[in-house]
Formats: C-alpha cells, sequence, structure tokens
C-alpha cells in the first residue's frame, strides 16, 4: 500500500472498471441485481479475460498468454 492520498493503490483498480463501465455497463439498463450480476460474470469470463488484449501481455488475451506459457516473460 502506498501513502494516503497517493494515486497507485487506486490504479489497478481503475484499469479495470474503466473499460468494464465504458465497454459494457453504459450500454445496458438492468432491471434486477440478478441480471446486472449475470451479464458482468459473463463479460468477465467471456470477453475481458479471454479475449481482451492487454499491453502488459505483449498485446494477447490472458488466456492466450499462459496457454503460451510466457509467464516467465513477465516482471
Amino acid at each position: 500500500m502506498s501513502l494516503k492520498g497517493d494515486c497507485w493503490d487506486n490504479a489497478v483498480v481503475e484499469s479495470f472498471f474503466g473499460p468494464l463501465k465504458s465497454e459494457r455497463l453504459h450500454w445496458y439498463s438492468y432491471r434486477t441485481r440478478a441480471e446486472a450480476r449475470a451479464d458482468i460474470v459473463d463479460y468477465i469470463m467471456m470477453f475481458y479475460n479471454s479475449r481482451r488484449l492487454r499491453s502488459t501481455l505483449g498485446y494477447q488475451s490472458p488466456t492466450d498468454f499462459e496457454r503460451t506459457g510466457n509467464l516467465a516473460e513477465v516482471t
């Protein structure tokens, strides 16, 4: 943890929630909490973790990165 008022703690969280909001939540209107939860889980499992490219992984998806065995390349 960084010191109080430092932005480094929020960086990881914002790198997830920013795309979630702009790519999914701003485009849908949910009737129930259960409907929202199911759609967000679907987004995370079916798109965010499996297809969305990450610059820190050499512009590969996490699934492709793990499949190719490049885990030692990340510092």
